[in-house]
């Protein structure tokens, strides 16, 4: 249902950009999400946006950098990711949630979501 795509190589300092169709009539509906994983590490939250667009979520380490948008006539989700750092080198996943959240630690948390694409990788090199 969700399809990731838009990950690549890019030097330090660069900018990618990350998209995540759905493939279901009711996109509106998702609250959808990014959270990555880095070789050897947990995966963490990046950034988080709720049905309509008003309200998005980002952990201090990508914000500024990073920006989450949505386009519901298109049933996509992104990720816009700038001034990229070795650091962000992860397979990055988009997420949905059926949900209706509220909080921000809802939005947060990998639990508050029911699907999850298959991740692209990001690589940054220094």
């Amino acid at each position: 249902q969700l399809q990731a795509s838009g990950g690549g190589l890019v030097q330090a300092g660069g900018s990618l950009r990350l998209s995540c169709a759905v493939s279901e009539r009711t996109f509106s509906n998702y609250a959808m999400a990014w959270f990555r994983q880095a070789p050897g590490k947990e995966r963490e939250f990046v950034a988080a946006i709720s049905r309509s667009g008003g309200n998005i979520y980002y952990p201090d380490s990508v914000k500024g950098r990073f920006s989450i948008f949505r386009d519901n006539a298109k049933n996509t989700v992104y990720l816009q990711m700038n001034s990229l750092e070795p650091e962000d080198t992860a397979v990055y996943y988009c997420a949905a949630s059926v949900g209706t959240l509220f909080l921000r630690v809802q939005f947060t948390t990998q639990s508050s979501y029911n699907y999850w694409g298959q991740g692209t990788l990001v690589t940054v090199s220094s």
